[in-house]
């Protein structure tokens, strides 16, 4: 794993956390709850703390990434807190020219299209991820029996916005660099894979109890092209990450088909979204990982937290039945909160999944 400089702060020891005995296979006595996303977007709090502070700005100040991560932890008594963070936010600190576009999202200065940008692109250092590092110590003072998540997108998300520069639909810069130039597509992701690394090195030196390897993109996918492209890539991630002894979830928006592969990067945790009901999910990434316990975190529909208590219910419900088919099970949503979401659904939900 690629180092810090910064010395690592003594591990937290947290035997009885729900979410991390789930992580290791084990069935808590209560079942573990959080929700992607929770650290701001549907909290009028999170709003308010925001108003005048630019996304990038945010995460790169430790004690504003303090306070919102804590806001959900304290509201809905969720069983982990989320670091407050954005993919892009390994990149901006390694000195890469972008920003974060409100309604757009991430924009690329100029985005990589060639052997040449490869070379160019910057080195993350550790030092440079300081404020993240001070972010992240603050917040293991503050939580107490409360496990922390470390976060980072995987290497091929972070590709595809540098390669297509910013957002796209259809990822055709992003397939076209793969097929037309694999020597330069893989160049690519190993750096990103260096980035990833350091990224995650440096708040697991500074206390987290668990990691998330986020792939927003990589549902654009076809089995054949993740395998190929993005694969190798997470899964480097995720063993570097191993000698940590932190409990890796790798998480993907649309793979419902990459599942089976997905299983075979290395994480210890498998998310799923809400296209794929879990008892499936389960068969699918059993059969691909015969060896070891089958620990699935998700997959309540984040739109369903509009249709009223109710239907809430009823879906919740049905999403910790089909939990019980894995091995052990993290309920959270299928993707992230939606701003529109009245935050007490989110409460509620928390409160049925410890009743059960």
């Amino acid at each position: 794993m690629t180092k810090s400089t910064a010395p690592a702060t003594a591990r937290r020891l947290l035997p009885d956390a729900p979410l991390l005995l789930a992580a290791r296979g084990e069935r808590p006595n209560r079942l573990p709850v959080w929700f992607m996303r929770q650290a701001g977007r549907s909290l009028p709090e999170y709003r308010e703390l925001r108003a005048d502070q630019p996304m990038l700005q945010a995460c790169m100040t430790p004690e504003l990434t303090c306070e919102i991560t804590l806001q959900p932890v304290r509201r809905h008594g969720v069983d982990a807190a989320i670091l407050f963070s954005d993919i892009m936010v390994p990149l901006h600190a390694a000195g890469v020219e972008l920003d974060i576009v409100p309604g757009t999202g991430p924009v690329m200065e100029r985005p990589i299209r060639s052997a040449s940008d490869v070379m160019a692109l910057p080195v993350l250092e550790p030092e440079a991820l300081e404020p993240v590092a001070a972010a992240v110590r603050l917040l293991v003072a503050e939580l107490g029996r409360t496990p922390l998540i470390g976060f980072a997108g995987a290497p091929f998300t972070l590709a595809s916005y540098l390669v297509e520069g910013g957002p796209s639909r259809h990822h055709e810069r992003t397939k076209a660099l793969m097929h037309s130039a694999p020597d330069v597509w893989h160049a690519l992701l190993d750096r990103l894979a260096d980035l990833t690394l350091t990224f995650l090195g440096v708040q697991a030196a500074a206390g987290v109890d668990a990691v998330q390897l986020f792939d927003s993109w990589a549902g654009a996918l076809s089995e054949r092209e993740y395998r190929r492209f993005a694969l190798p890539h997470s899964a480097r991630v995720l063993a570097g990450l191993a000698g940590t002894g932190l409990p890796r979830i790798h998480f993907g928006v649309g793979t419902g088909e990459l599942l089976g592969a997905m299983a075979q990067a290395g994480a210890d945790v498998v998310g799923v979204d809400w296209r794929v009901p879990l008892d499936v999910a389960a068969q699918r990434v059993r059969a691909a990982r015969p060896h070891g316990p089958v620990v699935l975190q998700g997959n309540l529909d984040p739109a369903v937290l509009l249709a009223g208590w109710p239907a809430i219910e009823a879906q919740a419900r049905r999403v910790i039945d089909e939990g019980s088919a894995a091995d052990a099970h993290v309920l959270n949503l299928g993707h992230g909160v939606l701003p529109e979401t009245d935050p007490d659904m989110l409460t509620r939900v928390v409160e049925l999944a410890h009743s059960r």
